[in-house]
């Protein structure tokens, strides 16, 4: 059983996904303890990453470009500032990760062999076949795991961050042995995003904003929440979560057509122009698919996890067009930090898709998720060498109520399909806010449910992954992020619920 007291007044990596371990890596040779609620080989949702890493390592590259073309995709709200760092970061990272032990596929010069996926303008996507994330996290768990500085537990939740005059003085966490609290006065959320909110998604089932919830509990600045990114290309073929058909499959040489056979859309815009596309198509009864069978046979050796996916669903891409469906993907929203990984709460720092970092914007370029996470974990990891971390004893009991049950998951679940997702509306928004409110105050998931319908209900135009037929143009104004604290939505949507009463 492990000695929680003798953990005291370390900093605390909540979450096992390649952001939470490039933390603890960077943090060397300080002390840290890591926890993830299962294992370092199973539930993060960097294990499930296809596509690559973007980076600017080619001859005709360069992070200025790739900054530009992160910028495009993020419809007006990238942080340049954000983006010129992390994007510049893309080709040290990719030389780390080749130390780690990853093993990049290569071309026939030996060089890293590059793809191309949606909005890039050059080929600079870093891959290892087609599951690049679970290759690149079993090479940065395997060096956490020899780490002598990484206390690592596994199987705990934590499940509330103390604080006390406004800053992080602990966190409760359970075990299956016990429920403790662990003194601490910095603690680092990479717990993923809220996709798995949805159940037509592509995210663990676990990846239900717990993170986004513990910090918004803590009295943490949540920001951008509208903003979830659904990717055009789920696998249409009744499993749940959907395998995704990654991008690079379009950019090498997928097309999307309906049922007669006819191209609709151009495969490679943002995925958030392809993802209302293939809706607003299917809303028109039609059928919608992804015909890779230009790639002929070669699909199986470049994509074997697609193809095993498919395979189980008794369809060969070599040979027949794959059915898609969009699907709840990654949430560009999540907890305000700065460059340096802190909250609006001294103590708690967030990195990966917990943060809302400034680098996506309203919408996610392609691929450069894991470059986020691995560069952000690192800073934060980086400032946590020197950092005092001196928590305080126990000052308050834990308040926080119990996750959440399976029925009420599949209620959230069914709310945010009908009435969050590619497609919004503000009478769909409102009957959200009324089903989510009673459950908001002691349940996480319905909690950040409620924050992101109140940040889209306030959104009055339409912009990168938040769509609504009240609002279909883009704003003329000047873009603005949004922001919300948990006491701040619960009274937003009381009082929107209030004023449709009296209307």
């Amino acid at each position: 059983m492990t000695d929680f007291q003798a953990l005291a007044d370390r900093p605390v990596i909540i979450g096992g996904g390649l952001a939470g371990l490039a933390a603890a890596l960077e943090a060397a040779p300080r002390p840290v303890v890591l926890i993830t609620a299962g294992t370092l080989s199973d539930g993060a949702a960097s294990l499930w990453s296809q596509g690559g890493i973007a980076a600017a390592i080619g001859a005709d590259d360069d992070v200025t470009l790739h900054g530009a073309d992160t910028i495009a995709a993020g419809d007006g709200l990238c942080d340049p500032v954000a983006v010129a760092r992390i994007i510049g970061a893309g080709p040290s990272v990719i030389e780390r990760l080749v130390a780690l032990g990853v093993g990049f596929d290569r071309d026939a010069t030996g060089a890293i062999a590059l793809g191309l996926e949606a909005a890039h303008a050059r080929r600079r996507i870093v891959h290892v076949r087609d599951h690049t994330g679970a290759a690149v996290t079993a090479a940065a768990a395997a060096s956490v795991r020899a780490a002598a500085h990484v206390t690592l537990i596994e199987h705990a939740a934590a499940l509330q961050i103390a604080t006390h005059e406004g800053r992080v003085i602990g966190v409760w966490i359970a075990t299956p042995d016990q429920i403790v609290f662990l003194r601490t006065g910095a603690v680092l959320v990479a717990t993923g995003g809220a996709a798995g909110l949805y159940r037509a998604s592509s995210a663990p089932s676990g990846a239900t904003g717990s993170g986004l919830a513990l910090a918004a509990e803590a009295g943490a600045t949540l920001r951008d929440l509208e903003f979830m990114q659904f990717h055009p290309t789920g696998l249409d073929a009744g499993a749940s979560p959907l395998p995704l058909i990654s991008e690079a499959v379009r950019g090498e040489g997928a097309v999307l057509v309906d049922e007669t056979g006819a191209r609709f859309i151009d495969e490679l815009l943002p995925r958030d122009v392809v993802a209302r596309a293939i809706h607003a198509h299917q809303s028109q009864n039609h059928h919608c698919f992804l015909d890779a069978r230009a790639i002929g046979a070669r699909f199986h050796t470049r994509f074997p996890s697609i193809a095993a996916s498919c395979a189980r669903a008794g369809i060969d891409p070599a040979h027949m067009p794959m059915p898609v469906t969009p699907v709840a993907h990654y949430h560009m929203g999540g907890i305000a930090v700065d460059a340096a990984g802190q909250s609006s709460v001294p103590g708690l720092f967030a990195a990966g898709e917990a943060a809302s970092t400034g680098l996506h914007g309203a919408n996610r370029l392609a691929s450069n998720s894991l470059l986020e996470a691995f560069v952000t974990g690192a800073d934060v990891g980086f400032l946590f060498r020197t950092l005092d971390a001196t928590g305080a004893d126990q000052r308050i009991g834990l308040v926080s109520g119990p996750a959440a049950d399976p029925a009420s998951l599949r209620m959230i679940r069914s709310v945010m399909d009908r009435d969050l997702f590619v497609q919004r509306n503000r009478a769909g928004l409102r009957r959200a806010m009324a089903e989510l409110l009673p459950l908001a105050t002691r349940n996480q998931a319905a909690l950040v449910a409620l924050m992101m319908a109140v940040a889209a209900y306030d959104r009055h135009e339409s912009r990168g992954g938040h769509a609504t037929s009240d609002y279909p143009a883009r704003s003329a104004a000047a873009p603005i992020s949004s922001t919300l604290t948990r006491a701040s939505a619960l009274q937003r949507a009381q009082a929107i619920l209030r004023q449709r009463i009296a209307a």
